[in-house]
C-alpha cells in the first residue's frame, strides 16, 4: 500500500490517463497503413510519459524529496528502455537520475548498480557525446563525496570540467556546476583557500 501510494504521489497521478492508449493492444485486421500509423502515435505518447516522468523526478530532487523522485524516474527508465532498447544511450538521464534520487535516501548500494548501469551504456557507445559523458562523471563525483571517497570524487569532478570546459567553453555554466561540487569537496576537507578560489571561479 505505501508502495502504492508513493507511486501514485510522484508520477501515476500524472500519467494514469495516458497509460490507456498505450496499454490496448492494436486490433489485429488493420491494413498495414493503419498499422504503421497506430505505432508512430504509441512511440509518440511514450516519449510524452518520459519527458513526463524525467521531469517530475528531476522537480523532486531538485526540491530535495529524493524518495518520491524514484517512481517517477522508474516510469522514465521503464518506457525509454521499450522506446529506445535497454543499451541506448538515451537511458543514461534517467540511470543518472535513480542514482542521484537513491543516494539522496541513503540507499548508496542502489545508487551504484544504477551508475555502473549507465557507465557501462557510455564506455560501450563509441560516439556517445560529451554532455552525457559530463553527466555521467559529475554524478560519479557526486556518488564518491556520499560515500567518503573524497580522492575519487575530486578525480570524477576534474573529468567533469574538462569535458564541460572543452566542449561548451572555459566560463560556460555547464563548468561552473563541476567548479561547485569540487569546492564543496574541498571545503568538507578543510582546504578553505582552495575551496574559496573554486567558489569564486563559480
Amino acid at each position: 500500500v505505501d508502495h502504492q501510494k508513493a507511486d501514485w504521489v510522484s508520477i501515476h497521478e500524472r500519467i494514469c490517463q495516458l497509460l490507456i492508449p498505450i496499454r490496448t493492444s492494436l486490433p489485429f485486421l488493420l491494413s498495414e497503413k493503419e498499422r504503421k500509423h497506430g505505432t508512430e502515435q504509441l512511440v509518440k505518447r511514450q516519449k510524452y510519459i518520459i519527458d513526463l516522468a524525467y521531469s517530475t523526478a528531476r522537480e523532486f530532487v531538485l526540491g530535495g524529496k529524493h524518495k518520491e523522485a524514484i517512481p517517477a524516474a522508474l516510469h522514465a527508465l521503464r518506457f525509454s528502455t521499450e522506446v529506445y532498447g535497454s543499451n541506448s544511450v538515451q537511458l543514461v538521464p534517467a540511470y543518472l537520475l535513480l542514482a542521484e534520487a537513491s543516494t539522496g535516501v541513503g540507499s548508496l548500494p542502489e545508487a551504484s548498480k544504477y551508475l555502473s548501469q549507465a557507465q557501462w551504456i557510455v564506455l560501450t557507445t563509441p560516439d556517445c557525446g560529451a554532455a552525457v559523458q559530463c553527466k555521467l562523471q559529475r554524478s560519479l563525483g557526486l556518488f564518491c563525496t556520499a560515500d567518503g571517497n573524497f580522492e575519487q570524487a575530486l578525480y570524477h569532478l576534474a573529468n567533469d570540467i574538462y569535458l564541460a570546459s572543452s566542449t561548451f567553453g572555459l566560463k560556460s555554466v555547464e563548468a561552473s556546476g563541476g567548479y561547485f561540487h569540487m569546492a564543496n569537496v574541498f571545503f568538507r576537507q578543510n582546504k578553505m583557500d582552495v575551496a574559496n578560489s573554486l567558489y569564486a571561479e563559480v
